[in-house]
């Protein structure tokens, strides 16, 4: 509770923000392969590659988003 004083740490909104970045980077690497594979007629080659992708880079936009929030 004193992080929530100080203005320091992550509130509610942030970490609505922070499921909002994952849930887009894995949805986005979702069409992005999606309509790949449906140009290349590679199902579901580039699909699995677009999750994947959109995972690492949530992932990696989770860390650093959550590293400056905590180093404030």
């Amino acid at each position: 509770m004193a992080d929530d004083a100080s203005g320091q740490g992550l509130r509610g909104r942030d970490l609505v923000g922070l499921g909002g970045l994952l849930a887009g980077a894995v949805v986005a690497g979702l069409v992005i392969g999606l309509v790949v594979d449906h140009a290349a007629g590679t199902e579901p080659l580039f699909t699995l590659i677009g999750i994947f992708t959109g995972m690492v880079a949530g992932a990696a936009g989770f860390w650093v988003r959550v590293r400056a929030a905590l180093r404030d």
